[in-house]
């Protein structure tokens, strides 16, 4: 079992080059999300990554708007808030006891922002036309806490009723499908 931080480094390293690799011309295509565009779903990265750090230091986070930080340099913004991320998850009890409103285990929580983290990153490339191969032992990770939080996210509405897959399916294909994805999506 790898701390948090080291799960949510790999996937970072994953995310960055798919962010980077957005085009202007992009921000506007459709997403595997369907309440976000390219744009949208950035700006929704971005205020998720910043309010876990928060969480991580067991701060008050505030999710009742999104800001537009899709504007000026977002990609380096990007890069810089995920970095912060990490440091916060890797910083003295970041993983121990409860975090957030909700009183949920902050090990829970840390699997809330990897797996944010790691399925909009998959949003993204197939938004805009490109590849992401997850970290292999992060999917086998985030796998079962996917699955474990599933009844609890589909109540708050951040998954989408589960998709089905077939039997031999991969076991990022199983977590798309989890959160309510289709692993088979493309841009129309």
């Amino acid at each position: 079992m790898k701390a948090i931080s080291e799960l949510l480094r790999a996937t970072t390293a994953r995310a960055l080059p798919v962010v980077r690799a957005v085009t202007a011309d992009k921000l506007t295509a459709t997403t595997p999300c369907p309440e976000y565009d390219v744009r949208a779903l950035i700006n929704h990265l971005l205020h998720v990554v910043v309010n876990f750090q928060a969480l991580a230091a067991k701060k008050d986070s505030d999710f009742s708007t999104t800001p537009d930080r899709a504007a000026g340099d977002w990609k380096a913004l990007f890069a810089d808030e995920t970095s912060r991320l990490v440091e916060a998850w890797a910083g003295p009890g970041a993983e121990e006891g409860t975090t957030g409103s909700l009183g949920l285990p902050a090990r829970t929580v840390g699997f809330m922002v990897l797996g944010d983290l790691t399925v909009h990153a998959w949003d993204l490339a197939r938004a805009t036309g490109q590849r992401y191969d997850p970290d292999p032992y992060v999917v086998a990770e985030l796998g079962p806490a996917v699955e474990a939080m599933a009844p609890m996210a589909r109540k708050w509405g951040a998954f989408g009723e589960a998709v089905r897959v077939p039997a031999d399916a991969s076991v990022f294909a199983r977590v798309l499908a989890t959160t309510g994805r289709d692993p088979g999506w493309s841009p129309r």
